[in-house]
């Protein structure tokens, strides 16, 4: 990793973020925000920081073991001060548009069968995009401010200042990583 410091971030539920964080998971599935550039999910940076979204956490699209995490909101409603703890890096970037290949990741996510189904049959023409992140704990937690510009429905802001990226630690040793990404790869690949 070259980057020093950065201030692109990826917007995901609290829930998700904290997952990756303990190395519950590596995987995220993407779709895109409503506000997507172009109407469809692209990716911004490989590089990003996780940035904790509370709005639209839902328990019922969730595993058992999350939805317990989950801390509704009023639609609208934002921390006045974001923490930011982790950093990752996008290793892998694949499409899955088969149910029954999806199935298969079942044990590698967070999220329950029917919103995992759901997410891949609407707009059904584009792919599920499947994220396998590599994440890192920052050596401290950031607190920044709620802006107005990081709000919507999207996946990727730019924080009004960077973070250093001095002294990550990873999540998941090397193999670890190595081999969990492989058993994904090998599911969507063949």
């Amino acid at each position: 990793m070259k980057t020093t410091n950065t201030n692109a971030a990826l917007k995901e539920w609290n829930v998700a973020v904290d997952a990756l964080a303990k190395g519950n998971t590596i995987m995220l599935l993407r779709k895109g925000g409503i506000r997507e550039e172009g109407g469809s999910f692209t990716i911004a940076d490989r590089q990003v920081l996780l940035y904790p979204t509370f709005e639209h956490q839902n328990p019922t699209l969730l595993k058992p073991e999350y939805a317990t995490q989950v801390q509704v909101v009023a639609s609208g409603w934002h921390p006045d001060k974001i923490k930011i703890s982790s950093f990752a890096e996008i290793t892998h970037i694949l499409q899955v548009s088969d149910e029954s290949v999806l199935n298969q990741l079942f044990v590698y996510h967070i999220w329950n069968q029917k919103f995992v189904s759901d997410r891949l049959k609407w707009k059904p023409r584009q792919p599920l995009y499947i994220l396998l992140l590599r994440t890192y704990k920052l050596p401290q937690v950031y607190e920044i401010f709620y802006r107005s510009e990081y709000s919507g429905c999207r996946s990727w802001i730019s924080l009004n200042k960077a973070i250093n990226l001095t002294g990550l630690t990873p999540v998941l040793n090397d193999e670890d990583y190595d081999k969990l990404s492989g058993k994904i790869c090998q599911i969507i690949c063949g």
